[in-house]
């Protein structure tokens, strides 16, 4: 494996076709839209497929800089039709004639899949140790990071591996396009839940994977409670399947206008859904990543893990973090006992004066316009 380790290296001009490997959380596929961008924009005539896992790829489909969006897929079955199904999966892929596969995470899977892709060029982010050996025989080139100090958020960690190939931009702010019918088909989840939304709504996410991050649901019922009667805004719960029942018990506490569609949306409905939005508050989670990607103002709330690595960047967004000392402490909850003392101690006040602030002040939006 050769080391990339100076700025300005090329691959052969007849580099064309292009597969980002993004095997991460919701968040980094957001965060990864600037990158993909770039590869669009400064290798000329390049056709740029991504990689996600199961069930992401509905957030990618309508970009109009994506020649094809690849889910890898969990088989049912018995061994012989898992197997069939894992084969036919890599023959797309194969199918796809990729001149370069690039790995942005250091995955064991990710590896497989850039040296089962039959690109020519494979390229990883170089670790000298504590990675396996025999990464360095599934790739042809590793790179060591390049990160820029003027460049903020999560988007700098895709960045920071394509910019000593000479793959950069100056625009860091995750896009997401959301395609006319899929529009459609939220406007009729709306209708069938009832929601007659002449007023813009508030969108909240309660819950995070990981239930350290959460903040106290009697703080979402005074908040929610709040935001209509100051705004006369009517709130829209978004999460997953799992998470409805919870959101259902804090609605049935609140004395406002509240719709419950946590479940209800595959993630490009829910990057429809949050794009209507006036604003989006929530807890550390994907839901601010998509909103704030739409071109919609958020307030996120913070807790044990790190704002300034992956909280959305701009004028228009804004966080809250409890003022302790320990904070951030990057642990699973205090002394990782998943529960977090911080956030437990963050009062809605706090809250409320952000979410004001934003309501108030005019605000930097994205303007994305819709494929067909």
């Amino acid at each position: 494996m050769q080391v990339i380790d100076q700025a300005g290296y090329r691959f052969p001009p007849d580099v064309k076709k292009i597969l980002l490997i993004q095997l991460g959380d919701i968040g980094d596929v957001v965060w990864t839209t600037p990158a993909i961008r770039a590869a669009k924009n400064c290798v000329p005539g390049a056709e740029i497929s991504v990689l996600v896992r199961e069930g992401f790829g509905g957030l990618l489909e309508a970009d109009p800089t994506i020649k094809h969006v690849f889910e890898t897929k969990r088989r049912i079955g018995n061994i012989f039709s898992q197997a069939a199904g894992q084969l036919e999966f890599l023959r797309s892929i194969r199918a796809g004639g990729f001149d370069l596969a690039v790995d942005l995470r250091l995955g064991d899977r990710g590896a497989f899949l850039s040296f089962l892709s039959g690109a020519r060029y494979r390229v990883t982010k170089h670790h000298p140790e504590g990675v396996p050996f025999w990464r360095e025989y599934f790739f042809t080139h590793g790179v060591t990071s390049q990160p820029r100090p003027d460049t903020y958020g999560a988007a700098d960690q895709t960045l920071c591996l394509l910019r000593r190939l000479g793959i950069d931009t100056e625009d860091t702010i995750p896009r997401l396009w959301v395609a006319d019918a899929v529009k459609k088909r939220v406007h009729e989840i709306l209708a069938d839940e009832k929601a007659d939304l002449t007023v813009r709504p508030v969108t909240v996410n309660f819950f995070s994977r990981w239930s350290y991050k959460e903040w106290g649901d009697q703080k979402w019922v005074e908040l929610i409670n709040w935001l209509w009667r100051e705004f006369g805004a009517p709130v829209i719960a978004v999460g997953s399947a799992q998470e409805r029942p919870k959101a259902e018990a804090i609605i049935r506490k609140c004395e406002a206008r509240v719709f419950n569609l946590a479940g209800l949306t595959t993630l490009a409905e829910l990057a429809g859904l949050l794009s209507l939005a006036k604003l989006h508050a929530g807890v550390d989670s994907a839901a601010p990543h998509i909103a704030a990607a739409t071109g919609v103002p958020t307030v996120t709330i913070y807790g044990p893990t790190s704002w300034k690595d992956w909280a959305p960047v701009g004028r228009q967004h804004r966080v809250v973090v409890p003022e302790m000392d320990c904070v951030p402490c990057f642990k699973k909850g205090c002394d990782n006992s998943g529960r977090s003392l911080c956030l437990e101690a963050l009062e809605a006040e706090s809250v409320k004066t952000a979410i004001r602030e934003a309501l108030t002040e005019p605000s930097e939006s994205l303007q994305i316009d819709s494929p067909q």
